[in-house]
């Protein structure tokens, strides 16, 4: 692939503006709380902005268009059903717990309201998951600078290996996260994300277009690709007849409750950017900005896998005019097609041996991960190209960069200031915060080579928040509105959640898996028809038994003061009167507004 220089010019001026804010908001980080929460200064539809921009990462980008090709519009559940009424609900409920509690993480939070013990799990669970999923940022960033061969050259001048590309490619981008990340912290992070989000609407918009006007438009993907691909909620009744392997009750439970809530609620990460806003009234309102936007990004990053897809399923039967009629193929029968006509998504090759990676069964995996990188490449003309690649390189490194300033603070404040030197200096603390930045960027390297043994890094994540964040769900929803939960309940709890995450997945297996990384490594007892179905189960039994374990285990013990509960618990905290203002700062208003809008988008994808 040969960039032009106008494509070159845009991605340097990208990295300009990159590294340029993180010099700036050095110059307004003195302070621990400016390094780890930007002073909590920042206006409300900044907040909303980086709100939704810290999950536009990689597993958003790449992962949202990959699981599209996999699994079709259903993966707009993890929209509609799977964030919305989740981030409506923090909005109006939690943000005042997090803001007015004056918690600089959701795990001091757990600290103020059960005990250390609970915190300090929740830290650590949650300071491995930010590094697997800084990594597979990495690893998405890596993959696709491999893909385009731009660097093939250079490499081939200087007498280096073509696989050291992808090594190359994850340094190079570990280096300008940490750059900016430790001069200017969160503050920083913030507005790279603000840039981000306008860079991906101004590179995939043009490209679902595009991609539309080639297969038809979207009675054309229907006609490619069938109802199986193209209804959100059809053959939901049970789970061997849709393509996410998983029935109703299986989704709107793991996936719409557990996981989304788990994700939205509770996940430092998130919560973060809106502790970061200059009043309680904007941090309330920075969810519901981020969810009426995000509404929307179905059509940005789930459509290029649908039509990628339709492109690899029907190469010679697609043209300018639209898709000729033809029953759509099997996955086995789409990877025969990959591997022998032009078209978008390839087989996934073994980085090691250079061969096709095959399933249980013999027959080789799609690399859906490529979905959307190789629709750009088809389509975008140089100028473009320059503005779609640097949309991906933004929300690789805004993936990154949201990460590791969760964990910095996490470390910082709920591991090393309150286990190892708890009496320190404010600059003590700033040092230590800047080198968790570095820490955590070694860490992510090594995570990063772990995705790529996934083929979907959408997969990945959701096995992930499986493990920390569906129990830990359990435990904020018990704490902020049961006031009788216990310390040692909520602690044994939390660990009886993650234990039995970590059995489920060992117990179970998805079809043609091999047994390893993606489950059965105990024994396998049972086996689920696709890796997202064992995703959503692995969440309903973690959250389930941190939940049961919790309550049985509070009333057995004594349960704190009241007195010391006042703003922690729901029922003990006076209630925010939202109705002062205009209609549009008033939380409820626009949470309900969201909700009827996500409603009326189901029913038009049904």
């Amino acid at each position: 692939m040969h960039l032009g220089a106008i494509d070159w010019g845009i991605l340097a001026l990208y990295l300009a503006f990159v590294l340029a804010i993180g010099i700036v908001s050095a110059r307004r980080t003195k302070s621990g709380s400016d390094f780890f929460l930007a002073g909590r200064s920042i206006p409300a539809w900044v907040c909303g902005l980086a709100f939704i921009s810290a999950n536009l990462g990689a597993q958003e980008v790449i992962g949202m268009g990959a699981s599209g090709a996999k699994y079709g519009i259903a993966t707009a559940h993890f929209y509609w059903v799977g964030a919305i009424p989740a981030m409506v609900f923090v909005g109006v409920f939690m943000m005042p717990f997090y803001y007015g509690s004056k918690a600089r993480s959701a795990p001091e939070y757990l600290r103020m309201r059960f005990d250390e013990k609970t915190r300090a799990l929740n830290a650590l669970t949650f300071a491995a998951m930010t590094i697997f999923s800084s990594g597979v940022s990495m690893y998405a960033l890596a993959k696709l600078i491999q893909t385009l061969h731009v660097f093939d050259a250079p490499f081939a001048q200087m007498g280096l290996p073509q696989a050291w590309i992808f090594h190359a490619a994850i340094l190079t981008s570990a280096l300008v996260v940490l750059v900016y990340i430790y001069m200017g912290g969160l503050r920083g992070a913030i507005y790279n994300e603000v840039l981000q989000f306008f860079l991906i609407v101004a590179g995939f918009a043009p490209l679902v277009w595009l991609g539309l006007r080639q297969v038809g438009g979207w009675r054309g993907l229907q006609t490619t690709l069938g109802p199986s691909y193209t209804h959100a909620w059809a053959g939901m009744a049970h789970a061997s007849t849709n393509r996410l392997g998983v029935d109703w009750f299986g989704l709107v439970m793991g996936l719409g409750f557990v996981l989304s809530f788990g994700y939205w609620c509770t996940d430092f990460l998130i919560v973060q950017r809106a502790m970061a806003a200059d009043s309680m009234s904007s941090a309330r309102r920075t969810p519901l900005i981020a969810a009426a936007v995000k509404m929307f990004f179905p059509f940005l990053v789930i459509f290029p896998g649908l039509i990628a897809l339709a492109l690899t399923s029907a190469p010679d039967r697609v043209g300018v005019h639209g898709p000729v009629a033809a029953p759509p193929p099997a996955t086995s029968q789409i990877a025969t097609i990959a591997q022998h006509e032009p078209g978008v998504i390839p087989i996934k090759m073994d980085s090691s041996t250079g061969k096709p990676m095959l399933d249980a069964k013999g027959n080789p995996q799609l690399d859906y991960d490529l979905a959307t990188p190789n629709l750009l490449l088809r389509y975008f003309p140089t100028g473009m190209l320059g503005v779609g690649l640097t949309a991906l390189l933004a929300s690789f490194m805004s993936g990154m960069a949201g990460n590791v300033t969760a964990f910095n603070t996490v470390w910082t404040y709920d591991i090393y200031q309150a286990h190892i030197r708890p009496k320190a200096s404010d600059e003590h603390y700033l040092m230590v915060g800047r080198a968790a930045t570095a820490v955590g960027i070694l860490a992510s390297i090594g995570a990063a080579y772990l995705a790529s043994q996934f083929n979907n890094i959408m997969d990945l994540i959701q096995l992930i928040m499986a493990f920390v964040n569906a129990p830990v769900f359990a435990t904020f929803l018990l704490g902020m509105f049961w006031k009788r939960t216990t310390g040692h309940g909520a602690f044994i709890g939390l660990l009886t959640g993650t234990i039995v995450a970590a059995l489920h997945h060992g117990l179970t297996l998805p079809l043609d898996a091999i047994v390893g990384a993606k489950g059965g490594w105990l024994h396998v007892v049972h086996t689920y028809p696709s890796e997202m179905a064992q995703n959503f189960w692995t969440a309903i039994w973690a959250w389930t038994a941190c939940f049961s374990v919790t309550v049985v285990v509070s009333l057995f013990t004594r349960p704190h003061d009241e007195a010391e509960l006042v703003g922690l618990v729901y029922s003990l905290t006076p209630k925010i009167n939202g109705k002062d203002g205009p209609w549009y700062g008033n939380p409820l208003i626009l949470g309900g507004i969201v909700l009827v809008g996500a409603v009326i988008l189901n029913i038009i994808f049904r």
